[in-house]
C-alpha cells in the first residue's frame, strides 16, 4: 500500500483551509488538501467489507477492483489479503454483509485470451492477474494498480455518473481489453446479457442479473480513446463469428486496439437502470472527454468540498487519517440512482421520471438511521430530503416504506422500519423539500400493516417468540418506530394518532425480565419466557430471539424511554452496574450457530455491529457521565485503526464510520429523532463544523489527550455549561462549546 504524505496543520491555518476549500476545493497558496488524509484501504481487510476503488460523494458508479472470490469477506469485491485481480467493475457495496452488484467488468490484457474455457472458480479465469500492494494506490476519487501478469498499469477515477479508466501498456505489446458480463461473485448471477460493437470507438449493451437485488437491469455504454481494430465475442462458452452483437446468459468480448501510436487506452463508462440511450446521456454531458487527469482532479476537489464541512485539529496525523477516512466513508452511500434526465427503473420494471430531486438507492436503514443519517442532516441536508423522496416513490407502489433497498429492489433485509426515524428526524430538524403529510401517511400506514410481524405486534402488544424468529429485536425496534410516528403525529396536531402510537411505544416493557435484567422472548400466552435462557447465546437468523446478536447486546434498545428502562432495572445504581458488567463480562459467545456479525468485542459489547452503538452513552442518563467518557474513548482507541483491518466489523454503508466521526467530535445522536446529541469526550483540541444554515459550531477541548479523557468543566458561548447533551437547534445557532479536560473524572460535571 502506498501511504500518503501528510502535513502538520495548525488549527487556525486548517480552519482557513476549510473556508477556502468550500469555494475552490484546495488552498492555492499551499496546494495541500484535506482529501489527502483519506485512505480508502481502511476497512478493506478483516471484516470491514469496504472497497478501495474510485467514486465521488454519493456517486452512481463505484469503479473498483474485483478479486473474484465468493466469500463473506469479499462482499465488496475486494479484500486486502488477496493478491489476484480479475478486473474492474462499476457497481459495488461499501461495507455490507451481503455481496451483490459487480456489474460491467473490464480487464486490460496483453495477449489473446481463450474466453470459451469453462469457469467454475477464479482459478479457471484465464485473464486473472497477480498484483502487489507495493504497486497499488488508493486515494479519494482515484485508484491504480500494476497488473503484473499483463504489464499493464490500470488507473480509475469517476464523476457522478461516469467512470474513467486509463490503461498504460508496455511498448510494442498487444493492447487488448476484456469485457466480462458473465462471471458471478457471491450473490450475483447473470440472467441475460448483451454486447454490441456499435462503432469502432463504442461498445453498448446490458446485463440483467439476480441476487440480493432480484431484478437488476444495468445498461451500459463504453467509449474508447482508440479505435477497435478487431474483436472476439463469446456467448455461453462459444465464439460467435462475423457478428457485431451477441446475446446470452453469460457474454464476453475481447477487444484489440492499435498499439503503435500510444501506450495508453482511455475509457469512459456510463450506466443506466433504464436504457442504453440514458447511459449515453449520462456520459455525453461530461465536458472532460478523455482527459483522465482533469476528471481525477475534479473528483479530488469535490471530495475536498465535502470533507471540509468538518475541520479537526490534531498534531497526530493518524488521527486525521482515521477521521477523514471515516468522514469519506459516510459520503459513499446512499448512491445516486436516477439518470441525468431524472428517469429510473422501479423493481416492477416501470420507468418513472422525477423532477426537482435526485433519487437514491442502497439504503441500509437498519444500520444508517443510528448515526449515518443524522450526520447527513448536518453535512448534506438536501440529500436527506431527496432520500426521503426516494422512499416515498417506493411507498407509492408498495404502500409500505422501504426496509433495505438495493438498485431500487426491496431486499427486506434486517428488522424494523427505519425509514420512519429518518423521516421524523429530518422533519423535526427543519429539513424541507418533501411532503410531510404524504410522509406521515406512509409512516402511519407502514406501522399499521400486518407484514413482518406487525400482525402479532398489534394483537399481543409484543411479538411472541413462538410465532416469529428474532421477536425481541423486532418488538424493541417497532416500539421505537411507533414513538417516532407519535412525534410527527403530535407535530401535525393528530392527537388521536399520537395517543395510539405513544401508548404502543411501551411495547418494550412486555419483554423486560426483572429477574435477569434482560429483554427476553415471551410466549404467545404471555405467561412464560423462552427457556432455556443464556444471555450469551447467539443463533444467526434461525430460531433466534435477537437479530445478529444476543441478550447482552440487544436488551438496551430503548432509545425513546431510557429513563423508564433505568427504572425497570431498579434505578441508576443497578442500571450502571449492569452496564459496567456488559463491558467487563467475558467475551464468550455461546451456541452452535453464532452470528458472524458479533465482532469488535469489549466484554459482551459488540462494536462491530450496530445494535451496540448507542450503549456507551447510556451512563449519561444514569448519573455517571464520566463512564460514558471512559468507554467511548476506549472504543475509539481499540476499535479503529489507520490500517486495512482498521474496522472491527462491517462498515455498513457509513454507520461504523459515522459513529467514529460523531464520537471523535465528542457527540452522538443517541436518539436521532429527539434532535439531541449526547456528549462524551472530544478527541480533538478543536473541531469546526459548518452547519446547514452556514453558521459555525466549534468544539474546543483544552488539554485533551490519551490520558486527559474526562471533562472537568465546560462553557457554551462563554457561559457555564453543566449538562451532558446539546440540541441540534443550539448547534444551528453557532457558537463555541468549550471543554477543559483532565486525567481524573469530575463526578460533579453533567449531573
Amino acid at each position: 500500500m502506498k501511504k500518503t504524505s501528510f502535513f502538520l496543520l495548525g488549527s487556525i491555518v486548517l480552519f482557513f483551509f476549510a473556508c477556502d476549500f468550500v469555494k475552490k476545493g484546495k488552498s492555492e497558496e499551499t496546494n495541500i488538501s484535506i482529501a489527502k488524509y483519506v485512505d480508502p484501504f481502511i476497512g478493506t481487510g478483516a471484516h470491514g467489507h469496504t472497497y478501495p476503488g474510485a467514486t465521488v460523494p454519493f456517486g452512481m458508479l463505484q469503479v473498483s477492483p474485483d478479486n473474484g472470490i465468493s466469500k463473506w469477506d469479499w462482499c465488496s469485491g475486494y479484500h486486502y489479503s488477496d493478491s489476484i485481480m480479475i478486473g474492474f467493475s462499476h457497481l459495488h457495496l461499501s461495507g455490507t454483509g451481503i455481496g451483490d452488484l459487480y456489474d460491467i467488468r473490464l480487464m486490460p490484457v496483453n495477449r489473446k485470451i481463450d474466453l470459451t474455457k469453462p469457469v467454475k472458480s477464479r482459478d479457471d479465469i484465464a485473464y486473472r492477474s497477480s498484483y502487489s500492494h507495493d504497486e497499488e494506490i488508493a486515494e479519494a476519487g482515484y485508484y491504480s494498480v500494476l497488473l503484473k501478469d499483463f504489464h499493464v498499469k490500470a488507473e480509475l477515477t469517476s464523476d457522478l455518473r461516469t467512470a474513467f479508466h486509463r490503461y498504460t501498456y508496455k511498448k510494442k505489446e498487444l493492447q487488448s481489453i476484456i469485457i466480462d458480463l458473465g462471471y458471478a461473485i457471491n450473490w450475483d448471477k447473470a440472467i441475460q446479457s448483451k454486447i454490441n460493437i456499435e462503432d469502432k470507438y463504442t461498445v453498448i449493451g446490458y446485463r440483467f442479473s439476480k441476487g440480493w437485488a432480484k431484478n437488476q437491469k444495468v445498461f451500459f455504454v463504453i467509449k474508447f480513446s482508440k479505435s477497435i481494430l478487431d474483436y472476439s465475442l463469446v456467448a455461453d462458452g462459444e465464439y460467435v463469428k462475423k457478428q457485431k452483437s451477441v446475446i446470452g446468459e453469460k457474454t464476453f468480448a475481447q477487444l484489440f486496439f492499435n498499439e503503435l501510436n500510444s501506450q495508453e487506452i482511455k475509457v469512459k463508462v456510463g450506466l443506466s437502470s433504464v436504457s442504453i440511450e440514458n447511459a449515453k446521456q449520462n456520459i455525453a454531458n461530461y465536458d472532460g472527454n478523455f482527459n483522465f487527469d482533469k476528471v481525477k482532479d475534479k473528483a479530488h476537489n469535490v471530495w475536498n468540498n465535502d470533507l471540509t464541512k468538518i475541520v479537526v485539529d490534531s498534531p497526530v496525523d493518524s488521527l486525521k487519517t482515521k477521521f477523514y477516512t471515516a468522514l469519506y466513508h459516510t459520503q459513499i452511500a446512499p448512491v445516486t440512482f436516477s439518470d441525468i434526465n431524472g428517469e429510473l427503473r422501479k423493481e416492477n420494471d416501470s420507468i418513472v421520471k422525477v423532477d426537482g430531486f435526485t433519487t437514491y438507492s442502497t439504503l441500509s436503514l437498519w444500520d444508517t438511521f443510528r448515526a449515518e443519517q443524522p450526520l447527513l442532516t448536518i453535512t448534506n441536508p438536501d440529500r436527506v430530503a431527496d432520500i426521503i423522496n426516494s422512499m416515498l416513490i417506493y411507498y407509492k407502489d408498495n404502500k409500505v416504506l422501504p426496509v433495505w433497498t438495493l438498485y431500487a429492489n426491496e431486499t427486506n433485509t434486517m428488522t424494523g422500519y427505519h425509514s420512519i426515524p429518518v423521516i421524523a428526524e429530518a422533519y423535526l430538524k427543519g429539513i424541507n423539500g418533501f411532503d410531510i403529510e404524504k410522509a406521515y401517511e406512509a409512516m402511519k400506514n407502514t406501522m399499521m400493516g400486518d407484514e413482518r410481524g406487525l400482525k402479532y405486534y398489534k394483537k399481543y402488544g409484543y411479538i411472541p417468540y413462538d410465532l416469529l424468529d428474532e421477536s425481541v429485536t423486532i418488538t424493541l425496534e417497532y416500539a421505537y418506530n411507533d414513538w417516532c410516528v407519535a412525534q410527527i403525529a403530535k407535530e401535525l396536531g393528530k392527537e388521536e394518532d399520537y395517543n395510539y402510537f405513544i401508548k404502543r411505544s411501551n411495547a418494550y416493557q412486555f419483554l423486560f425480565d426483572k429477574e435477569t435484567g434482560f429483554m427476553r422472548g415471551k410466549s404467545e400466552t404471555g405467561d412464560t419466557w423462552h427457556e432455556p435462557f443464556d444471555p450469551k447465546y447467539s443463533a444467526h437468523r434461525l430460531h433466534a430471539d435477537y437479530t445478529e446478536g444476543n441478550a447482552w447486546q440487544h436488551s438496551w434498545f430503548v432509545l425513546h424511554d431510557t429513563k423508564k428502562l433505568i427504572e425497570l432495572h431498579g434505578g441508576n445504581k443497578k442500571f450502571t452496574a449492569k452496564l459496567e458488567q456488559l463491558f467487563t463480562e467475558s467475551s464468550e459467545i455461546t451456541g452452535d450457530n453464532v452470528s458472524v456479525d458479533i465482532s469488535g468485542l469489549i466484554g459482551q459489547y459488540a462494536h462491530g455491529n450496530e445494535p451496540s452503538h448507542h450503549i456507551a452513552y447510556m451512563f449519561n442518563f444514569a448519573g455517571k457521565p464520566w463512564r460514558t467518557q471512559y468507554w467511548v474513548r476506549e472504543i475509539l482507541k481499540t476499535q479503529y485503526f489507520a490500517t486495512p483491518d482498521g474496522l472491527s466489523g462491517n462498515e455498513d454503508c457509513g454507520q461504523m464510520s459515522a459513529w467514529y466521526v460523531f464520537s471523535a467530535l465528542g457527540l452522538y445522536p443517541y436518539n436521532p429523532v429527539s434532535g439531541t446529541y449526547q456528549i462524551a469526550s472530544p478527541l480533538f483540541k478543536k473541531s469546526t463544523i459548518k452547519m446547514p444554515n452556514n453558521t459555525i459550531f466549534t468544539i474546543l477541548a483544552d488539554d485533551t489527550s490519551d490520558k486527559n479523557i474526562y471533562i472537568q468543566s465546560a462553557t457554551w458561548n462563554g457561559k457555564p455549561f453543566n449538562r451532558t447533551s446539546i440540541t441540534h437547534n443550539e448547534m444551528l445557532q453557532g457558537g463555541t462549546l468549550h471543554f477543559k479536560m483532565g486525567s481524573t473524572p469530575n463526578k460533579n460535571w453533567g449531573i
